[in-house]
């Protein structure tokens, strides 16, 4: 857990920096950012964004790196983002595909019922306050990125007959056909 002020880019682990399904932080809630308190965080929001990419995913939360502050980033495939403080104020629709994964559960896949059109409200990374419609898949990546804010993981939500586990022959083989990706899973037709 971060100190009240400082680097927050320096408590990245270095080795394997994205924390595992069985570690406790996973299941807790993390605190909201007090602008000011962390002199890096367009620094550190960057480097959460190399990592996803760099383990081959769509978003990732803050706690996934063992850091409980309410930051999470993105890229649906137009353009990388950092919302910090999001909250989703708004629901509507519903969608179940792609099936979804997890940079913190690798290789595991499943089914979950997701609001297909959001409203978030947060912060960008310099502390300007913005206001995102998403639809279908931003709005589903979204949301899988919050859950991960209050120690909810996709397979709490997942339709538990859905859940499947992916050999990496299986991944690379998806991953040659399709770059689609949903949440902070790896870019799989799978989802």
């Amino acid at each position: 857990m971060p100190k009240a002020s400082g680097r927050l880019i320096n408590q990245i682990r270095k080795d394997d920096p994205i924390v595992k399904y069985g570690d406790p932080v996973l299941r807790q809630i993390a605190k909201k950012v007090i602008f000011g308190a962390y002199e890096d965080l367009p620094e550190f929001t960057s480097r959460m964004l190399e990592i996803m990419y760099e383990a081959r995913g769509v978003g990732l939360a803050a706690p996934q790196l063992g850091i409980l502050l309410r930051v999470i980033v993105y890229d649906p495939g137009d353009s990388p983002r950092a919302i910090i403080n999001p909250q989703i104020i708004k629901m509507s629709g519903e969608q179940l595909d792609p099936p979804e994964g997890c940079l913190s559960l690798p290789g595991l896949r499943g089914a979950v019922k997701r609001a297909y059109s959001i409203v978030c409200k947060g912060y960008d990374e310099h502390g300007k306050p913005i206001r995102i419609r998403a639809e279908d898949y931003e709005a589903r990546i979204i949301q899988h990125e919050t859950d991960h804010l209050d120690g909810v993981l996709f397979i709490d939500k997942a339709e538990k007959d859905s859940l499947e586990w992916i050999s990496v022959d299986d991944e690379e083989e998806e991953g040659e056909e399709s770059e689609e990706v949903v949440g902070t899973m790896e870019k799989t037709t799978a989802g």
